[in-house]
Protein backbone atom coordinates (compact mmCIF):
# COMPACT_ATOMS: atom_id res chain seq x y z
CA UNK A 1 0.00 0.00 0.00
CA UNK A 2 1.09 3.40 -1.17
CA UNK A 3 1.22 6.08 1.53
CA UNK A 4 -0.06 9.70 1.26
CA UNK A 5 2.75 11.84 0.01
CA UNK A 6 3.11 15.33 1.35
CA UNK A 7 4.04 18.36 -0.52
CA UNK A 8 6.90 20.57 1.14
CA UNK A 9 7.46 23.80 -0.43
CA UNK A 10 11.18 24.38 -0.41
CA UNK A 11 12.23 28.18 -0.16
CA UNK A 12 14.98 28.98 -3.31
CA UNK A 13 18.86 28.67 -2.50
CA UNK A 14 20.05 31.87 -1.92
CA UNK A 15 23.91 32.40 -2.69
CA UNK A 16 24.50 32.75 1.06
CA UNK A 17 23.12 29.43 1.78
CA UNK A 18 25.00 27.93 -1.47
CA UNK A 19 28.22 29.53 0.49
CA UNK A 20 27.66 27.76 3.66
CA UNK A 21 26.77 24.89 1.93
CA UNK A 22 29.66 24.37 -0.06
CA UNK A 23 31.89 25.87 3.13
CA UNK A 24 30.56 23.03 5.50
CA UNK A 25 31.32 20.46 3.19
CA UNK A 26 34.68 18.50 4.59
CA UNK A 27 37.75 17.98 1.85
CA UNK A 28 38.30 14.51 1.08
CA UNK A 29 40.29 13.55 4.14
CA UNK A 30 42.89 11.14 4.03
CA UNK A 31 43.98 9.07 6.87
CA UNK A 32 46.71 9.42 9.31
CA UNK A 33 48.22 6.00 8.30
CA UNK A 34 48.37 6.73 4.71
CA UNK A 35 50.27 10.01 5.76
CA UNK A 36 52.80 7.91 7.56
CA UNK A 37 53.31 5.53 4.88
CA UNK A 38 53.81 8.59 2.25
CA UNK A 39 55.98 10.03 4.43
CA UNK A 40 58.14 6.87 5.02
CA UNK A 41 58.23 6.37 1.24
CA UNK A 42 59.67 9.86 0.59
CA UNK A 43 62.55 9.57 3.50
CA UNK A 44 62.88 6.28 2.26
CA UNK A 45 63.61 7.42 -1.15
CA UNK A 46 65.79 10.16 -0.34
CA UNK A 47 67.63 8.43 1.87
CA UNK A 48 68.07 5.57 -0.91
CA UNK A 49 69.49 8.32 -2.99
CA UNK A 50 72.07 9.43 -0.68
CA UNK A 51 73.62 5.91 0.40
CA UNK A 52 73.74 4.26 -2.89
CA UNK A 53 74.60 7.25 -4.76
CA UNK A 54 75.86 9.91 -3.47
CA UNK A 55 77.36 9.17 -0.02
CA UNK A 56 80.28 8.30 -2.72
CA UNK A 57 81.33 11.16 -4.58
CA UNK A 58 81.09 10.34 -8.25
CA UNK A 59 80.26 11.88 -11.26
CA UNK A 60 77.09 10.16 -12.81
CA UNK A 61 77.63 8.52 -16.49
CA UNK A 62 74.35 10.05 -19.12
CA UNK A 63 73.30 6.49 -19.07
CA UNK A 64 72.52 6.65 -14.82
CA UNK A 65 71.07 9.83 -15.13
CA UNK A 66 68.71 8.77 -17.59
CA UNK A 67 67.50 5.69 -15.62
CA UNK A 68 67.29 7.13 -12.36
CA UNK A 69 65.16 9.80 -14.19
CA UNK A 70 63.23 7.76 -15.46
CA UNK A 71 62.68 5.54 -12.72
CA UNK A 72 61.66 8.82 -10.64
CA UNK A 73 59.23 9.92 -13.16
CA UNK A 74 57.86 6.58 -13.74
CA UNK A 75 56.87 6.46 -9.54
CA UNK A 76 55.53 9.85 -9.58
CA UNK A 77 53.08 8.37 -12.52
CA UNK A 78 52.44 5.44 -10.56
CA UNK A 79 51.85 7.60 -7.35
CA UNK A 80 48.86 9.53 -9.39
CA UNK A 81 47.57 6.69 -11.14
CA UNK A 82 46.73 5.17 -8.13
CA UNK A 83 45.65 7.73 -6.12
CA UNK A 84 43.40 8.28 -9.20
CA UNK A 85 41.93 4.47 -9.16
CA UNK A 86 41.53 4.63 -5.28
CA UNK A 87 40.82 9.06 -4.37
CA UNK A 88 38.61 9.35 -7.74
CA UNK A 89 39.26 11.52 -10.92
CA UNK A 90 38.87 14.79 -9.10
CA UNK A 91 42.45 13.83 -7.12
CA UNK A 92 44.00 12.41 -10.03
CA UNK A 93 43.31 15.47 -12.23
CA UNK A 94 44.45 18.15 -9.25
CA UNK A 95 47.35 15.55 -8.49
CA UNK A 96 48.71 15.56 -12.05
CA UNK A 97 48.15 19.24 -13.22
CA UNK A 98 50.02 20.09 -9.59
CA UNK A 99 52.94 17.38 -10.19
CA UNK A 100 53.44 18.68 -14.20
CA UNK A 101 53.54 22.53 -13.01
CA UNK A 102 55.65 22.34 -9.96
CA UNK A 103 58.21 19.66 -11.88
CA UNK A 104 58.59 22.66 -14.46
CA UNK A 105 59.39 24.87 -11.53
CA UNK A 106 61.80 23.13 -10.56
CA UNK A 107 63.53 22.29 -13.86
CA UNK A 108 63.60 26.05 -13.91
CA UNK A 109 64.97 26.04 -10.66
CA UNK A 110 67.93 24.13 -11.61
CA UNK A 111 69.14 26.97 -13.81
CA UNK A 112 70.01 28.54 -11.15
CA UNK A 113 71.43 26.00 -9.05
CA UNK A 114 73.54 25.53 -12.08
CA UNK A 115 74.62 29.19 -12.19
CA UNK A 116 76.12 29.13 -8.27
CA UNK A 117 77.59 25.73 -8.58
CA UNK A 118 79.78 27.22 -12.19
CA UNK A 119 80.36 30.37 -9.59
CA UNK A 120 81.43 28.52 -6.63
CA UNK A 121 83.54 25.97 -9.27
CA UNK A 122 82.25 23.01 -7.54
CA UNK A 123 83.70 19.68 -8.34
CA UNK A 124 81.37 17.99 -10.98
CA UNK A 125 81.94 14.94 -8.47
CA UNK A 126 80.77 16.45 -5.56
CA UNK A 127 77.69 18.37 -7.59
CA UNK A 128 75.35 15.52 -6.62
CA UNK A 129 75.52 15.77 -2.61
CA UNK A 130 74.87 20.22 -2.86
CA UNK A 131 71.76 18.80 -5.12
CA UNK A 132 70.86 16.44 -3.15
CA UNK A 133 71.05 18.87 0.08
CA UNK A 134 69.09 21.17 -2.23
CA UNK A 135 66.21 18.81 -3.01
CA UNK A 136 65.86 18.12 1.14
CA UNK A 137 66.05 21.66 2.13
CA UNK A 138 63.42 22.52 -0.48
CA UNK A 139 60.96 19.45 0.95
CA UNK A 140 61.35 20.62 4.45
CA UNK A 141 61.01 24.56 3.42
CA UNK A 142 57.88 23.50 1.24
CA UNK A 143 56.16 21.44 3.81
CA UNK A 144 56.09 23.99 6.32
CA UNK A 145 55.03 26.81 3.68
CA UNK A 146 52.40 23.34 2.70
CA UNK A 147 50.58 23.49 5.74
CA UNK A 148 51.26 27.78 6.79
CA UNK A 149 48.69 28.00 3.37
CA UNK A 150 46.23 25.50 4.49
CA UNK A 151 45.83 27.36 8.02
CA UNK A 152 45.90 30.90 6.06
CA UNK A 153 43.34 29.72 3.24
CA UNK A 154 41.20 27.90 6.01
CA UNK A 155 40.98 31.02 8.33
CA UNK A 156 41.19 34.13 6.10
CA UNK A 157 38.74 34.30 2.93
CA UNK A 158 40.71 36.90 1.57
CA UNK A 159 44.21 34.39 0.73
CA UNK A 160 42.59 32.83 -2.74
CA UNK A 161 42.87 36.83 -3.72
CA UNK A 162 46.62 37.36 -2.44
CA UNK A 163 47.77 34.24 -4.06
CA UNK A 164 46.03 35.06 -7.04
CA UNK A 165 47.93 38.74 -7.19
CA UNK A 166 51.41 36.71 -5.80
CA UNK A 167 51.11 34.50 -8.93
CA UNK A 168 50.15 36.99 -11.00
CA UNK A 169 53.21 39.40 -9.78
CA UNK A 170 55.59 36.56 -10.21
CA UNK A 171 54.53 35.62 -13.96
CA UNK A 172 55.22 39.40 -14.92
CA UNK A 173 58.65 39.19 -13.24
CA UNK A 174 59.51 36.09 -15.24
CA UNK A 175 58.76 38.52 -18.26
CA UNK A 176 61.09 41.35 -17.24
CA UNK A 177 64.66 41.38 -18.22
CA UNK A 178 66.75 39.85 -16.29
CA UNK A 179 69.67 42.46 -14.39
CA UNK A 180 72.21 42.22 -15.18
CA UNK A 181 75.79 42.52 -12.41
CA UNK A 182 74.50 39.78 -10.49
CA UNK A 183 77.09 37.75 -8.87
CA UNK A 184 75.67 34.35 -6.99
CA UNK A 185 79.04 33.27 -5.72
CA UNK A 186 78.65 36.84 -3.41
CA UNK A 187 75.40 37.46 -2.02
CA UNK A 188 74.63 39.08 0.71
CA UNK A 189 74.44 35.80 3.09
CA UNK A 190 77.88 34.86 1.95
CA UNK A 191 79.47 38.15 1.90
CA UNK A 192 78.65 38.08 5.96
CA UNK A 193 79.51 34.49 6.29
CA UNK A 194 83.14 35.07 4.87
CA UNK A 195 83.22 38.42 6.96
CA UNK A 196 82.35 36.53 10.33
CA UNK A 197 83.19 33.36 10.06
CA UNK A 198 86.51 30.98 9.53
CA UNK A 199 86.17 30.50 6.05
CA UNK A 200 88.42 29.11 3.24
CA UNK A 201 88.81 29.67 -0.50
CA UNK A 202 89.80 25.64 -1.11
CA UNK A 203 87.53 22.64 -1.36
CA UNK A 204 88.49 19.16 1.10
CA UNK A 205 86.64 17.00 -1.14
CA UNK A 206 82.68 17.30 -0.16
CA UNK A 207 83.93 18.34 3.16
CA UNK A 208 82.04 20.85 4.89
CA UNK A 209 84.61 21.73 7.45
CA UNK A 210 88.11 21.32 7.32
CA UNK A 211 91.49 22.81 8.78
CA UNK A 212 93.52 25.48 7.80
CA UNK A 213 97.04 26.34 9.62
CA UNK A 214 95.74 24.09 12.71
CA UNK A 215 92.17 25.61 12.55
CA UNK A 216 89.01 24.73 11.61
CA UNK A 217 87.29 26.65 8.77
CA UNK A 218 84.13 26.29 6.60
CA UNK A 219 84.82 25.21 3.26
CA UNK A 220 83.07 26.48 -0.04
CA UNK A 221 80.90 23.70 0.07
CA UNK A 222 79.04 24.74 3.09
CA UNK A 223 78.74 28.68 1.41
CA UNK A 224 77.47 26.66 -1.85
CA UNK A 225 74.83 25.14 0.45
CA UNK A 226 73.69 28.03 2.54
CA UNK A 227 73.31 29.89 -0.93
CA UNK A 228 71.35 26.80 -2.28
CA UNK A 229 69.39 27.12 0.51
CA UNK A 230 68.89 30.86 -0.02
CA UNK A 231 67.31 30.36 -2.94
CA UNK A 232 65.14 27.32 -2.08
CA UNK A 233 63.37 29.46 0.22
CA UNK A 234 62.50 32.05 -2.33
CA UNK A 235 61.26 29.60 -5.30
CA UNK A 236 58.80 28.07 -2.16
CA UNK A 237 57.05 31.42 -1.94
CA UNK A 238 56.49 30.91 -5.43
CA UNK A 239 55.45 27.39 -6.02
CA UNK A 240 53.05 26.60 -3.08
CA UNK A 241 50.62 29.43 -3.81
CA UNK A 242 50.92 27.86 -7.36
CA UNK A 243 50.14 24.72 -6.50
CA UNK A 244 47.35 25.65 -3.91
CA UNK A 245 45.91 27.65 -6.75
CA UNK A 246 45.28 23.95 -8.44
CA UNK A 247 44.15 22.10 -5.34
CA UNK A 248 43.41 22.63 -2.14
CA UNK A 249 43.77 18.74 -1.08
CA UNK A 250 46.78 19.41 1.46
CA UNK A 251 47.75 15.59 0.43
CA UNK A 252 47.75 16.43 -2.93
CA UNK A 253 50.12 19.43 -2.59
CA UNK A 254 52.64 17.84 -0.73
CA UNK A 255 52.84 14.67 -2.77
CA UNK A 256 52.74 16.65 -6.08
CA UNK A 257 55.53 18.37 -4.41
CA UNK A 258 57.37 15.94 -3.10
CA UNK A 259 57.14 13.94 -6.17
CA UNK A 260 58.42 17.03 -8.46
CA UNK A 261 61.73 16.86 -6.22
CA UNK A 262 62.63 13.11 -6.53
CA UNK A 263 64.82 12.75 -9.35
CA UNK A 264 65.85 16.36 -9.62
CA UNK A 265 69.16 15.41 -9.09
CA UNK A 266 69.47 12.81 -12.03
CA UNK A 267 67.93 15.26 -14.41
CA UNK A 268 70.22 18.04 -13.43
CA UNK A 269 73.32 16.08 -15.12
CA UNK A 270 70.80 14.44 -18.17
CA UNK A 271 69.55 17.90 -18.99
CA UNK A 272 72.26 20.28 -17.96
CA UNK A 273 73.26 21.06 -21.53
CA UNK A 274 69.73 21.16 -22.67
CA UNK A 275 68.89 23.95 -19.53
CA UNK A 276 70.52 27.03 -21.71
CA UNK A 277 68.56 25.92 -24.51
CA UNK A 278 64.76 26.22 -23.00
CA UNK A 279 64.79 29.88 -23.57
CA UNK A 280 60.85 30.23 -23.93
CA UNK A 281 60.60 27.92 -20.74
CA UNK A 282 60.38 31.39 -18.68
CA UNK A 283 57.61 32.54 -21.26
CA UNK A 284 55.38 28.79 -20.47
CA UNK A 285 56.00 29.11 -16.60
CA UNK A 286 54.41 32.87 -16.33
CA UNK A 287 51.56 32.04 -19.18
CA UNK A 288 50.82 28.92 -16.54
CA UNK A 289 51.37 30.94 -12.98
CA UNK A 290 49.76 34.08 -15.10
CA UNK A 291 46.38 31.03 -15.45
CA UNK A 292 46.50 30.30 -11.92
CA UNK A 293 46.77 33.64 -10.67
CA UNK A 294 43.68 33.93 -13.03
CA UNK A 295 42.23 30.57 -11.84
CA UNK A 296 42.50 31.63 -7.99
CA UNK A 297 40.75 35.02 -8.41
CA UNK A 298 38.08 33.83 -10.49
CA UNK A 299 37.42 31.03 -7.72
CA UNK A 300 37.84 33.65 -5.09
CA UNK A 301 34.90 35.63 -6.59
CA UNK A 302 32.79 32.38 -7.18
CA UNK A 303 33.13 32.08 -3.21
CA UNK A 304 33.34 35.24 -2.12
CA UNK A 305 32.31 36.47 1.46
CA UNK A 306 34.43 39.63 1.27
CA UNK A 307 32.13 42.37 2.37
CA UNK A 308 33.09 44.71 0.03
CA UNK A 309 32.78 42.75 -3.54
CA UNK A 310 29.31 42.12 -4.13
CA UNK A 311 27.98 42.95 -0.73
CA UNK A 312 29.65 39.65 0.79
CA UNK A 313 27.88 37.73 -2.17
CA UNK A 314 29.09 34.86 -4.50
CA UNK A 315 29.64 36.55 -8.00
CA UNK A 316 28.61 34.83 -10.81
CA UNK A 317 31.55 33.78 -13.31
CA UNK A 318 33.40 31.20 -14.83
CA UNK A 319 35.70 29.13 -12.75
CA UNK A 320 37.98 26.48 -14.42
CA UNK A 321 37.63 22.66 -13.00
CA UNK A 322 40.69 20.25 -12.41
CA UNK A 323 39.96 18.39 -15.66
CA UNK A 324 40.46 21.95 -17.81
CA UNK A 325 43.56 22.99 -16.12
CA UNK A 326 45.31 19.69 -16.53
CA UNK A 327 45.04 20.28 -20.41
CA UNK A 328 46.27 23.72 -20.47
CA UNK A 329 48.87 23.46 -18.46
CA UNK A 330 50.23 20.82 -20.30
CA UNK A 331 49.53 22.33 -23.92
CA UNK A 332 51.35 25.47 -22.65
CA UNK A 333 54.42 23.64 -21.62
CA UNK A 334 54.58 21.16 -24.15
CA UNK A 335 54.73 24.10 -26.79
CA UNK A 336 57.29 26.23 -24.98
CA UNK A 337 59.49 23.08 -24.52
CA UNK A 338 59.09 21.54 -28.60
CA UNK A 339 59.72 25.53 -29.54
CA UNK A 340 62.70 26.06 -27.77
CA UNK A 341 64.50 23.07 -28.06
CA UNK A 342 63.73 23.71 -31.74
CA UNK A 343 64.64 26.83 -32.12
CA UNK A 344 68.18 28.11 -33.54
CA UNK A 345 68.70 30.79 -30.97
CA UNK A 346 68.06 27.86 -28.33
CA UNK A 347 71.38 26.43 -29.98
CA UNK A 348 73.56 29.46 -29.61
CA UNK A 349 71.76 30.79 -26.36
CA UNK A 350 73.06 26.98 -24.80
CA UNK A 351 76.89 27.49 -26.17
CA UNK A 352 76.89 30.79 -25.20
CA UNK A 353 75.24 30.16 -21.65
CA UNK A 354 77.71 27.15 -21.14
CA UNK A 355 80.68 29.19 -22.47
CA UNK A 356 79.28 32.10 -20.33
CA UNK A 357 79.33 30.01 -16.91
CA UNK A 358 82.53 28.51 -17.82
CA UNK A 359 84.31 32.15 -18.28
CA UNK A 360 82.83 33.30 -14.51
CA UNK A 361 83.79 30.43 -12.67
CA UNK A 362 87.48 30.65 -14.06
CA UNK A 363 87.62 34.32 -13.34
CA UNK A 364 86.39 33.05 -9.55
CA UNK A 365 90.45 32.06 -9.01
CA UNK A 366 90.31 31.38 -4.76
CA UNK A 367 87.98 28.17 -5.97
CA UNK A 368 90.73 26.87 -8.05
CA UNK A 369 93.14 24.65 -6.17
CA UNK A 370 96.13 24.42 -8.68
CA UNK A 371 97.64 25.50 -12.06
CA UNK A 372 96.72 22.05 -13.53
CA UNK A 373 93.60 22.72 -12.37
CA UNK A 374 93.10 26.27 -13.75
CA UNK A 375 94.72 25.16 -17.49
CA UNK A 376 92.11 22.47 -17.45
CA UNK A 377 89.36 24.65 -17.39
CA UNK A 378 90.53 27.34 -19.93
CA UNK A 379 90.92 24.59 -22.65
CA UNK A 380 87.50 24.19 -22.09
CA UNK A 381 86.90 27.85 -22.79
CA UNK A 382 88.48 27.50 -25.73
CA UNK A 383 86.79 24.75 -27.02
CA UNK A 384 83.54 26.42 -26.14
CA UNK A 385 84.94 29.50 -28.70
CA UNK A 386 85.86 26.99 -31.47
CA UNK A 387 82.34 26.04 -31.21
CA UNK A 388 80.96 29.14 -31.32
CA UNK A 389 82.64 29.86 -34.75
CA UNK A 390 80.38 27.29 -35.66
CA UNK A 391 77.44 28.95 -35.71
CA UNK A 392 75.47 32.39 -37.13
CA UNK A 393 78.01 34.93 -35.81
CA UNK A 394 75.67 37.40 -35.80
CA UNK A 395 73.17 36.41 -33.37
CA UNK A 396 76.15 34.64 -31.34
CA UNK A 397 77.58 38.56 -30.90
CA UNK A 398 74.16 39.65 -30.08
CA UNK A 399 73.74 36.94 -27.56
CA UNK A 400 77.30 37.20 -26.49
CA UNK A 401 76.71 40.98 -25.74
CA UNK A 402 72.58 40.37 -23.99
CA UNK A 403 74.69 38.04 -21.30
CA UNK A 404 77.83 39.82 -20.76
CA UNK A 405 79.34 36.93 -21.73
CA UNK A 406 81.63 38.93 -24.11
CA UNK A 407 82.98 40.88 -21.49
CA UNK A 408 83.32 38.19 -19.01
CA UNK A 409 85.83 36.23 -21.68
CA UNK A 410 87.85 38.98 -22.89
CA UNK A 411 88.09 39.32 -18.67
CA UNK A 412 89.47 35.61 -18.58
CA UNK A 413 91.57 35.87 -21.40
CA UNK A 414 93.36 39.01 -19.73
CA UNK A 415 93.40 36.99 -16.45
CA UNK A 416 94.86 34.02 -18.10
CA UNK A 417 97.61 36.61 -20.29
CA UNK A 418 98.76 37.66 -16.07
CA UNK A 419 99.22 34.76 -14.95
CA UNK A 420 101.27 33.63 -17.74
CA UNK A 421 102.76 36.71 -17.60
CA UNK A 422 102.50 37.45 -21.61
Amino acid sequence: MVGHLQVVEVPPATPAAIRDHTKERPPLSVPLWIWGITILVIVGLLAFDFFFHVRKAHEPTLPEAALWSGIYVALAVVFGIVLWIFGGQQMGFEYFAGWITEKALSVDNLFVFLVIMGSFAVPRKDQQKVLLFGIVFALIARTVFIFAGKALIENFSFMFYLFGLILLITAGKLLAPEKEGDDDANNFIIRLAKKYLRTTDHYDGDKLFTYENGRRVLTPMLLVMVAIGGTDVLFALDSIPAIYGLTTNVYIVFTATAFSLMGLRQLYFLIEGLLDRLIYLKYGLALVLAFIGVKLVLEALHTNQLPFINDGENVKVFTFTATTSLPIIIGILLVTVLVSLYSKRGRIASAVGSLDRLAHSYLHTEYKGSTEEREEHFAKILAGEEKLKTLDQDMVKEEASRTGTDWALERAHRLRAEVNGS
